[in-house]
């Protein structure tokens, strides 16, 4: 495809992350990308790492494990691709052609995930997605069945003024306006959550409580 030919198709997709095609062509998602991607401390190089992916909407973090030198990644999305928000796999499946990518993608629900159905990770990238489940324990045991080693997750968090682990329930569209988000844990549960669900050491990586955010690493 050409540069025009690229600029034409980008703006027929709905965005969300904010991508660089080449040719100075970056996808307009409304996603700070880049800004997340500095905070997400995602090793610099993941030469012969198998890499996956969780929630991986556009596919941002998929295509930049690739550059890195990951061996092997695999991209997951159920709600995005299945078509139950306002976007779709559309701009995924651009991106990846674009950027001729040997990134694999399946749909899959996160609950769904096990050794059986995708293998296992040297890393596991589980971003933006754990405060969108009903079932955050029970999705972080089945994200822990598939880390061989570490993971990164990024999270929404409340309850910060509470020392120890609380998770704030959001019914209907409280948090937001947004019927998709349902809990805030604070940073304790997380790290609770986190060893329950079978990893033997978590750190906090960054976060910022004004904004609600925060970054944890866990290693089996």
């Amino acid at each position: 495809m050409t540069p025009d030919e690229i600029r034409a198709a980008v703006h027929r997709i709905g965005w969300w992350h904010q991508i660089p095609l080449g040719h100075g062509i970056v996808t307009p998602g409304g996603d700070h990308t880049g800004e997340r991607l500095k905070v997400l401390g995602l090793p610099r190089d993941l030469t012969g790492v198998r890499v996956l992916d969780i929630g991986a909407w556009d596919g941002a973090f998929s295509f930049e494990c690739e550059r890195r030198g990951a061996a092997y990644v695999l991209a997951v999305d159920e709600f995005v691709w299945a078509g139950k928000s306002w976007a779709s796999k559309e701009g995924f499946d651009f991106a990846h052609k674009v950027l001729n990518s040997r990134v694999e993608s399946k749909l899959m629900d996160v609950y769904d995930l096990s050794p059986q159905n995708v293998g296992t990770f040297d890393l596991v990238l589980f971003s933006g997605v754990l405060y969108h489940l009903k079932h955050p324990l029970l999705a972080l045991e089945r994200v822990a069945s598939v880390t061989d080693r570490h993971l990164i997750l990024s999270s929404h968090i409340d309850l910060t003024d509470i020392a120890r682990p609380a998770i704030a329930f959001y019914p209907g569209s409280e948090l937001n306006n947004d019927a998709t988000n349902w809990v805030g844990p604070n940073i304790p549960a997380l790290e609770g959550m986190l060893l329950t669900a079978g990893f033997r050491r978590v750190e906090l990586h960054a976060s910022n409580i004004e904004e609600h955010w925060a970054v944890m690493h866990a290693w089996k």
